[in-house]
């Protein structure tokens, strides 16, 4: 559920405005790949290889935070099921 006073749509559009005006030039060349998130509403971010570690040093630091993430130089952060491959189902059972 969204902070009070918040929707998700809003954290997005936020979110991704801060990134885009502010953050990327700075990051993107130099951590590309890594997750970033970033408090909407004091701009603050934190980069690392997992989104838990950047979200819990920003939430360390101001625990209402309002945060945003997403994975730097990628349209998405997270992959469901396999991408690699098409595997037959007589390939299944050798």
């Amino acid at each position: 559920m969204p902070p009070a006073g918040y929707t998700a749509e809003e954290i997005a559009r936020r979110g991704r405005e801060l990134y885009e005006r502010e953050i990327r030039e700075k990051v993107e060349s130099e951590h590309p790949g890594k997750f970033l998130v970033v408090d909407i509403t004091t701009g603050e971010y934190e980069i690392d290889e997992e989104d838990l570690a950047a979200s819990d040093r920003l939430l360390a630091r101001n625990p209402d935070a309002v945060l945003y993430g997403l994975r730097i130089g990628q349209r998405v952060a997270y992959r469901i099921g396999a991408s690699v491959g098409i595997v037959s189902g007589s390939d299944l059972w050798q």
